[in-house]
């Protein structure tokens, strides 16, 4: 069985591969450090075929103030998080066989509220609302897509004030192991298209989706 993991060289992402190696799986390292950019269509296009693929590259905008947010960073913030679930989806769909998976990295941030950092908060809400978007087309050529949605994880993006503050608050983080068992609890699901919530100290739980009203 083959893999790859972007963002492969992060806290979360290093576990992941871990763990998929663990499972017997032939992983494929991708991330900026070791010249791939998840931001970069043609870099997309040399990727082949695997039977699971994890989209995990993200990264934060650091701006709390949104009339502070730079051009920059929301650019960067939606390149990274966004583009890069896309264009891989997007090349994946074309490459992978039927009966493979995709999992996606989201974050709680996909479900909720984020004021401390609104365009994190933005480009998780649209990876969230992507996977469920685009989960039929590719069900018709037997491709499932997950996003899982972990809480504030104890990695190098969480800086020491935000990490302090978090504790402040009363949150727990989690560790890179608990998303990566996460990633798995996805992958190993049936369904598509769904969210998988984690969070410290719970199993890996599958998100409910509340409907909206319908016409009259």
């Amino acid at each position: 069985m083959t893999a790859l993991v972007t963002g492969s060289a992060g806290g979360i992402g290093s576990a992941i591969v871990a763990k998929l190696r663990v499972e017997g799986f032939e992983v494929k390292e991708l991330d900026l450090v070791s010249g791939f950019d998840v931001t970069d269509p043609a870099a997309w296009e040399h990727i082949g075929s695997v039977d699971l693929a994890c989209l995990n590259a993200g990264v934060l905008t650091g701006a709390a103030d949104i009339a502070g947010l730079t051009d920059e960073q929301y650019r960067r913030a939606l390149g990274v998080n966004v583009d890069g679930v896309v264009f891989g989806v997007r090349r994946l769909d074309r490459v992978m066989p039927k009966g493979s998976t995709i999992v996606v990295t989201a974050s709680l941030a996909g479900l909720v509220g984020v004021p401390d950092d609104t365009i994190y908060g933005l480009t998780k809400h649209a990876v969230v609302g992507f996977v469920r978007s685009v989960a039929p087309q590719l069900a018709e050529r037997e491709i499932r897509i997950q996003a899982v949605c972990p809480g504030w994880a104890d990695t190098a993006l969480t800086t020491d004030e935000f990490r302090q503050d978090l504790v402040a608050k009363g949150h727990r983080l989690l560790q890179p192991f608990d998303v990566a068992e996460g990633i798995w609890a996805a992958y190993k699901s049936e369904g598509t298209g769904e969210a998988w919530v984690v969070q410290p100290g719970r199993e890996p739980l599958l998100y409910e989706f509340k409907g909206v009203p319908g016409p009259r």
